[in-house]
């Protein structure tokens, strides 16, 4: 199950509709329920996506790590509660410890791992913004669940930050790390490996459902399109795309998901154009052609909902 189905299907079970814009906090073993985690029995496993390059699952986010000469650099860190997994999984493909961590946001299933790496000196790298969102108290609103990410100590913010574009050059091949704009948050960067054409999305594209937009902290449903499109305009149909979750693709998956979001996007703001409010669009279901395919949408149908409803007053 998937942590957005988890969440659906405990939405039918818990709450009613008129409360999922304005969720309580929960605490940190109630998020892990509610997604269906169990960071204790969590098992990481590897997939090599070329050589000396691997993608990690396990709970959270997605990992793309580069392991070479030079030593390791990681894309996300997921949760400080499997590290000791992530570590030995790294240990068995020749790793010797982690150099570098790129957060591709400041989200705790992304970024959460800075709590355990950062103090061991490990080199964390983010977008300015993610940074700026890591130094104080943040409630994420997922929709009917809500979770307080705590301000990270010194130790654990990133010590190197970008605006819109910075190159690392590491394991004989150049790194780009891209952001244009607020998309899933207002700190997102892809990151793309040239040598060997793989690019890590983070969370403005997700291989396995309908995104999640994260309005409440600056999060925009255009600029998560626009993102997504400048990014296609960087790769070809031989990049390999790493998702911030869901199956390892490829642009042409890129390409029917951001084809998902604008049909969605242009049906919800007419609806909205229209004087519709919240409960008549989920009513309308626009996107029930797209969730056969897509999955369920009630999470992203609210915050695209929000998200085009303030950018859309005058």
């Amino acid at each position: 199950m998937t942590v957005r189905s988890a969440i659906a299907a405990m939405l039918l079970g818990l709450l009613a509709a008129a409360a999922w814009s304005h969720p309580t906090p929960v605490e940190r073993q109630q998020m892990f329920e509610a997604f269906g985690w169990d960071p204790e029995a969590a098992e990481i496993t590897v997939e090599e996506i070329a050589p000396g390059r691997y993608v990690l699952f396990g709970v959270g986010g997605n990992i793309l790590a580069s392991i070479g000469e030079q030593g390791v650099l990681l894309v996300d860190n997921q949760i400080p509660e499997v590290r000791d997994r992530i570590d030995a999984a790294l240990a068995e493909l020749g790793a010797e410890g982690v150099d570098f961590i790129v957060n591709t946001h400041w989200h705790f299933d992304h970024a959460d791992g800075n709590l355990s790496y950062g103090p061991d000196g490990v080199w964390l790298v983010s977008h300015a913004a993610s940074r700026e969102m890591m130094t104080d108290d943040h409630v994420i609103n997922l929709v009917g669940l809500a979770y307080e990410q705590k301000a990270y100590p010194p130790e654990a913010l990133p010590v190197i930050t970008f605006d819109d574009r910075m190159q690392l050059h590491f394991n004989g091949e150049r790194i780009d790390l891209i952001h244009t704009g607020p998309a899933h948050t207002t700190g997102d960067a892809a990151v793309l490996f040239r040598g060997r054409n793989i690019v890590h999305m983070g969370d403005v594209f997700v291989s396995a459902g309908w995104p999640f937009i994260d309005h409440d902290s600056g999060g925009d449903l255009d600029g998560l399109i626009a993102f997504v499109h400048a990014i296609l305009d960087e790769i070809d149909n031989d990049t390999i795309v790493v998702p911030g979750h869901g199956p390892v693709t490829d642009r042409a998956a890129m390409v029917s998901y951001v084809e998902d979001l604008e049909r969605a996007r242009n049906r919800i703001a007419r609806l909205i154009a229209e004087g519709a409010d919240f409960d008549e669009i989920a009513a309308a279901a626009p996107t029930a052609d797209l969730d056969e395919h897509r999955g369920d949408s009630g999470m992203f149908l609210d915050r695209a909902y929000h998200s085009l409803r303030a950018s859309m007053q005058p």
